[in-house]
């Protein structure tokens, strides 16, 4: 049961980052006049629809992810544009333009989306991998600040009534001289005590065998026991494990982990291509897989199944812990999600930004040179590439996932 709640929170995760990319999208078009028919949750039949407006909200049967319709992505074709391929039938590029032309209703062409300025079409295509980014910093501060990350404290957990020492297993030091479960460390000869390093530090400088001077908070009361170091087997060790408190991080650090994430994912995607090729090797030898692999969503799923079903054996000591981790792998699949759409290639998100930064100096050039405005960039052209890179994206889609089946990563 613990392992189909880690894949529900992922599948649940999912489906949120991916409704909320597209509201990105949607948000910035409406407000520039853009005509918006549809947003689903979803792909197949609707379970729930409700109209608002001009736009209708839906939550659909396949919950693989989800889609907002933007009218009027592609302009018609500019004059003496090559609309017909050899066989006498409409390219695909002009085909993609009778589509995009057939959906928009009759006197509402001003309200195209390839009508908005090269600035606005930027914002609105670029909305929605923010919002990936804006989900994965709001996570990444949830996980550090809000909870906290693990540190031993100077609370002891456990103290041994004997110890593993380097000539054998003697009685616990601290246990013989009264030390108990619970009792804080304050002090060791006189010295305060602030964390458990600074404690484990003045027992490694501390001779063997020589009673020493250990301040603890029992309660309201303050004690003082002669405790003894003994050799043991990674040195000297008085018998006591520390119990952990959960510490909060700063904003800055914050800051810093999610660059250290951007820049570990940017360099996951430079490398994509390889990184993917190195998995269907292995999938189709008897080559091992190596543990830092690229995965799919099906691999983020086993991993958070892992997390929630047997914790104790990724080390996470309590439910905060498991938490902080799920919470940690839909932040870092957010920010996968910000990178990978800001690909520079059609259909992803990276794909048409470039079309508009194209459209918008190609008009800067010609204001430049006392030139017309050439109007909206020929998009369309791009369809081609669309299917070829759709089409790569889905061959790497299949491998990623039969490897995650096949052969997985584990955390553990």
């Amino acid at each position: 049961m613990g392992y189909v709640v880690g894949i529900v929170v992922v599948v649940v995760g999912i489906l949120a980052s991916v409704a909320l990319h597209e509201v990105g999208h949607m948000v910035p078009a409406k407000k520039f006049g853009v005509l918006v028919p549809d947003y689903a949750v979803g792909f197949g039949p609707a379970l729930w629809k409700r109209k608002i407006g001009e736009t209708t909200y839906a939550l659909r049967a396949v919950l693989l992810g989800g889609y907002v319709k933007i009218l009027g992505m592609y302009p018609p074709a500019r004059e003496g544009a090559r609309t017909l391929n050899r066989r006498g039938r409409p390219t695909l590029a002009e085909e993609a333009r009778q589509a995009s032309a057939e959906d928009l209703p009759q006197g509402q062409e001003a309200r195209a989306f390839y009508n908005l300025s090269a600035p606005k079409k930027i914002v609105v295509m670029v909305s929605g991998p923010l919002m990936n980014l804006l989900i994965c910093v709001v996570l990444s501060a949830i996980t550090m600040i809000g909870i906290g990350a693990p540190r031993a404290s100077t609370t002891l957990a456990a103290v041994s009534q004997t110890v593993a020492g380097a000539s054998g297993e003697s009685a616990g030091p601290a246990h013989e001289a009264g030390v108990r479960a619970g009792d804080v460390v304050e002090s060791w000869n006189g010295r305060p005590i602030a964390s458990w390093s600074e404690f484990h530090e003045a027992i490694a400088a501390s001779p063997a065998g020589e009673p020493q001077q250990l301040g603890v908070k029992r309660g309201e009361d303050h004690l003082t026991f002669e405790v003894a170091p003994v050799e043991g087997q990674q040195g000297r060790v008085v018998g006591v494990t520390a119990d952990f408190e959960y510490v909060s991080a700063s904003p800055a650090d914050v800051v810093a982990a999610d660059w250290q994430m951007f820049t570990s994912t940017a360099s996951v995607v430079v490398r994509l291509p390889q990184a993917v090729w190195n998995v269907g090797r292995s999938l189709f030898t008897d080559d091992a897989r190596e543990a830092t692999s690229v995965v799919s969503v099906v691999g983020v799923g086993r991993m958070a199944g892992e997390v929630t079903g047997d914790p104790s054996s990724l080390g996470l000591r309590d439910t905060r812990q498991v938490v902080a981790v799920l919470l940690s792998l839909l932040a870092s699949l957010n920010m996968a999600l910000f990178v990978f759409n800001l690909i520079p290639l059609p259909p992803l998100d990276g794909g048409h930004i470039v079309g508009a930064c194209y459209e918008w100096a190609r008009g800067a050039l010609a204001r430049a040179r006392g030139k017309a405005d050439p109007g909206p960039a020929d998009t369309a052209r791009m369809v081609p590439l669309t299917w070829a890179v759709g089409g790569v994206l889905v061959a790497m889609s299949v491998i990623l996932i039969a490897a995650d089946i096949i052969k997985p990563v584990s955390l553990a």
